[in-house]
């Protein structure tokens, strides 16, 4: 359950991210700045929903009053989210926030940057710097024609040096693009050039369907190589639909354990049950059980159990009836394919 041990250890709040830490998911706030009920009640929510760092704009100085009511109210670690005024990051920590992302590069003179890394500095808050393909510097674009991973990388290490030079190493990385083969290649890059902590997202991913397989692409194939230390899943959608994409995928891919872990046939012409009404049934009926378990819902009695003999539990249909397993051995058969599902969760309760 942890990352690429290489990278710094980077403290945001009360947790760390990089150096072997684990995979800590992140999402951002996508109500309007100024309203301060709804950000705090949005907040709420994705804490609720399994978030651990999330991340609000802050536009104006008028922000503030969401920051610090969010401050109040969550108790997972706020990010600020500057564009480019110096002055508004410096404002942000001064209100409690527990990051900063800001690009160095984008706020103008020396002065400026070393005001920001010095209050960062003193009160112990990292900086994100947040490479985009779709805005980098001219003279990068100049100097390779187009966004590509290098040019993302190059950026990046610019604005990491703009912090250096300050003696400022809290330093968080994204490279994000919209093009999940670049994402890819960027981030693989950075991993070799840069000892600091990585953020991995898809930037514009889409909405839910095709945002969730672009993300689970990019990002799951680099922590499957140990690159990367946090990660979001970018969603034209509400925001919890971003944190719980997140979670399964972390889940998927044994980065996070708790929750129970589902496999399911596919279904062939041997399924004489309604397998895929009950298998969706059975993922809602079983969403907030926090055992760590794999539950199996089979098509076939014949194949089922022994293919998914390494379910702690599941369910196989017949015809009309099926059967309970466990650990690949039949527990409890002619079961009427009504009750398959309520014999199925009385046994898990009783886990």
């Amino acid at each position: 359950m942890h990352t690429n041990k290489t990278t710094r250890k980077v403290k945001i709040g009360d947790i760390f991210i990089g150096g072997g830490s684990p995979i800590a998911v992140q999402s951002m706030l996508s109500v309007p700045a100024h309203d301060v009920e709804g950000n705090v009640r949005q907040a709420l929510a994705l804490q609720e929903a399994g978030c651990e760092i999330v991340r609000v704009s802050v536009p104006d100085s008028q922000t503030l009053k969401t920051v610090e009511a969010l401050k109040k109210n969550i108790s997972i670690p706020l990010v600020a989210d500057i564009h480019f005024d110096w002055r508004l990051a410096c404002e942000s920590v001064a209100a409690g926030v527990d990051k900063v992302r800001i690009n160095p590069g984008n706020i103008g003179e020396d002065t400026y940057v070393k005001a920001v890394a010095d209050a960062c500095r003193k009160k112990g808050v990292p900086i994100r710097i947040g490479v985009n393909s779709g805005s980098l510097e001219k003279n990068i674009l100049a100097k390779y024609g187009s966004p590509t991973p290098e040019a993302m990388v190059e950026s990046g290490l610019y604005h990491i040096s703009l912090l250096e030079k300050f003696d400022f190493n809290d330093i968080v990385l994204s490279l994000k693009s919209s093009d999940t083969v670049k994402m890819y290649k960027a981030y693989t890059l950075a991993a070799e050039k840069c000892p600091y902590p990585l953020h991995l997202g898809v930037t514009e991913a889409g909405t839910e369907n095709m945002g969730v397989i672009k993300s689970a692409a990019g990002i799951g194939g680099l922590l499957l190589r140990d690159i990367g230390d946090t990660i979001r899943i970018s969603l034209t959608d509400d925001p919890v639909k971003e944190v719980q994409a997140a979670n399964r995928l972390l889940k998927a891919i044994g980065l996070k354990k708790g929750g129970i872990k589902f496999v399911s046939c596919p279904t062939c012409g041997r399924t004489s049950i309604d397998l895929i009404g009950i298998a969706k049934e059975a993922e809602k009926r079983l969403e907030n059980v926090n055992k760590d378990i794999t539950v199996a819902i089979m098509g076939c009695v014949v194949n089922g159990p022994g293919e998914a003999r390494e379910a702690d539990i599941g369910i196989a249909g017949g015809k009309g009836c099926g059967v309970l397993f466990k650990n690949g051995e039949i527990f409890k058969n002619n079961i009427p394919e009504e009750k398959l599902l309520d014999v199925l969760i009385e046994e898990i309760e009783k886990m």
